[in-house]
């Protein structure tokens, strides 16, 4: 059977029309900022205090975009008599943001919860080298870091908090029961 001359044409405009009726979605993004999604990933915040300069974020990077220098500086002994100690201090914590590519593997691999996802997305520069951010500025968009989401209160107790609450009631009960044998 041959199609009726003209039914693709008809088709077509009744698609558009159905478009021009419903209502736009468009948002005007430099005057209406957008909502993103809770794990967006915008840019990379570091958490300064955390860094213990242990350099597998920059070894575990695949595109080399993390740049860090530090130095060992001596600490005095703790207690009288102990022996001084040496830790590396954080000189220099740089992210080309030209090279990255996003894959978070740097956030994943840090021990000391140093690195955060920022939706931080305004960062554009005229030139390319500008893209290479240091520590000041990873810093700045660490406070704009969104807290975790809670924990769902039907959840499971965790198998460490669960351990550490049971011993807690032992020590608890068998320090009561001395003292209510003295009594």
């Amino acid at each position: 059977m041959a199609p009726i001359p003209g039914s693709g044409l008809a088709k077509g405009l009744a698609v558009t029309l159905r478009t021009m009726t419903r209502k736009t979605v468009t948002e005007q993004y430099p005057e209406a900022q957008p909502e993103l999604p809770p794990r967006t990933r915008g840019v990379i915040g570091l958490f300064e205090e955390n860094c213990t300069v242990c350099m597998l974020c920059a070894r575990e990077c695949p595109d080399w975009c993390i740049y860090i220098d530090s130095h060992k500086e001596t600490v005095p002994p703790a207690a009288p008599g102990g022996r001084e100690r040496s830790r590396n201090v954080l000189d220099r914590f740089a992210i080309d943001f030209s090279l990255c590519m996003y894959c978070g593997i740097c956030i994943e691999v840090c021990p000391f919860d140093a690195l955060f996802w920022s939706p931080e997305f305004e960062y554009a520069e005229t030139d390319i080298r500008d893209l290479t951010h240091e520590r000041d500025k990873l810093r700045e968009w660490m406070w704009t870091v969104p807290a975790p989401p809670v924990l769902d209160p039907a959840a499971e107790e965790p198998k460490e908090i669960a351990a550490a609450r049971k011993t807690a009631e032992k020590l608890a009960a068998a320090q009561a029961e001395p003292q209510e044998g003295e009594s």
